[in-house]
């Protein structure tokens, strides 16, 4: 009995020591990785992996942006094979991420996909807004972008990302407008078939829009439900791969490319901000911002008449956009599966604003600028515009979504008596 017992406390006693001796082995490993600091490249991307042995994802380096490694994650990655990359906050294993954001690599490949097909759109100032404000704020005007809105860089690098067997058939959707006709003119310029299914609801310019680009059209009730039973009796006569207007990592990975922009023109800013509706573009624009730019917040704005995403963060689970009343008609839908943990993991806030904001954001955009945006478009301007969000010596970077609207239903034009009191 005495025997066994010897000899097992002796294997204890080896097993301990052995792992302790690993692991002291190894922490010294790891901090003469972290003391020798990984190179820094000025902005190119660098893929950085560790000499000794440790993996780690490809992410752009700039001055200061660098930090060390949490030891925890080497001892992780050594014991598991997975690594929580303290750059990017991407879980990987065996170098791949985990939880399917796009990277930089995926969005720097969209822009390069999608150079031929959209512009690159200019980047805006006011005074008059400036003292309005009492910052410094800069507008990436995708209201000039082709189809008159950011949504064209997105499904441009869905379309072009699809295969030749899976675009034979052509590409489907369902859309209030500026999805749909982007599509359908990037379907074009790919030379295959569109089908979009739009609410009858819809403006008629969005209407003319993509029937003007070549889609195939199909009108449908003005609710989710009815989109989605119609689009999928279109894809199941038709075959078409379906591309979804905000929740698919290929439209994120698209839409981010307008921050990339926005930073390479405009480097150094304070905040972001964008109007949040499904969160293509927002999510897009905080992993933009967090490869490129790590000290830039991201601040989404959205309508007190549609402010499912501002509630959904509240909450912490998505809560479903139902009967949204707002002029904004392009912030009408809920967040989706891919953007909401984005928008949870990389947005800063989300600000609500009134339809009376919105409206004076729009007028003054209109008026001081001499630029014609939709009302999706003005809903960030409004936060500052209306005091419910401080930018006050801040350099700040507004996208201007789109310009997309009925001339003939200009919104200073009606009393809406749309959304709630700004409550300050």
């Amino acid at each position: 009995m005495f025997s066994f017992v010897l000899r097992h406390s002796l294997i204890v006693i080896r097993l301990v020591t052995t792992r302790v001796v690993r692991l002291k082995l190894f922490r010294l490993k790891a901090e003469r990785v972290q003391k020798e600091r990984l190179p820094q490249f000025g902005g190119e991307t660098a893929d950085f992996r560790i000499k000794h042995g440790f993996k780690v994802c490809g992410i752009p380096a700039f001055p200061n942006s660098l930090q060390p490694i949490h030891l925890s994650s080497y001892f992780d990655y050594y014991y598991t094979g997975n690594l929580n990359c303290q750059f990017c906050r991407n879980n990987f294993r065996d170098g791949e991420p985990m939880n399917g954001y796009p990277t930089i690599d995926d969005i720097q490949n969209a822009a390069r996909r999608i150079r031929p097909h959209i512009h690159q759109t200019p980047v805006l100032t006011c005074n008059g807004v400036n003292r309005m404000v009492g910052g410094e704020i800069y507008f990436k005007c995708e209201n000039f972008q082709k189809a008159g809105a950011f949504k064209i860089r997105g499904a441009a690098n869905a379309v072009f990302s699809l295969s030749d067997q899976e675009a034979s058939h052509g590409v489907a959707t369902h859309s209030s407008g500026n999805h749909a006709a982007a599509l359908a003119l990037a379907a074009r310029s790919r030379g295959i078939r569109a089908y979009v299914v739009m609410p009858e609801n819809a403006p008629q310019i969005k209407k003319d829009a993509v029937t003007g680009y070549g889609a195939q059209t199909t009108f449908c009730q003005p609710t989710l439900k009815d989109r989605e039973k119609s689009l999928a009796e279109v894809i199941e006569r038709t075959g078409a791969a379906f591309i979804h207007p905000y929740d698919d990592y290929r439209i994120i990975a698209g839409q981010a490319t307008a921050t990339v922009e926005l930073l390479e023109t405009i480097p150094n800013l304070d905040v972001i901000m964008t109007p949040i509706g499904g969160g293509g573009l927002t999510g897009g624009a905080a992993l933009a911002a967090h490869y490129l730019s790590p000290d830039t917040r991201v601040v989404a704005a959205e309508p007190y008449g549609a402010d499912d995403a501002y509630r959904s963060l509240q909450t912490g689970r998505i809560v479903p956009s139902e009967n949204p009343r707002t002029i904004a008609d392009g912030l009408l839908t809920s967040l989706g599966q891919k953007t909401y943990p984005i928008v949870r993991d990389y947005v800063d806030c989300i600000v609500r604003v009134t339809e009376e904001g919105i409206i004076a954001a729009m007028r003054t955009i209109w008026e001081r600028m001499k630029i014609v945006v939709e009302p999706s478009a003005a809903v960030p301007l409004a936060a500052p515009l209306t005091r419910c969000f401080d930018i006050k010596g801040k350099r700040v970077g507004i996208i201007l979504s789109g310009g997309n609207l009925d001339l003939n239903s200009l919104p200073w034009l009606n009393k809406t008596g749309l959304g709630q009191p700004f409550k300050p």
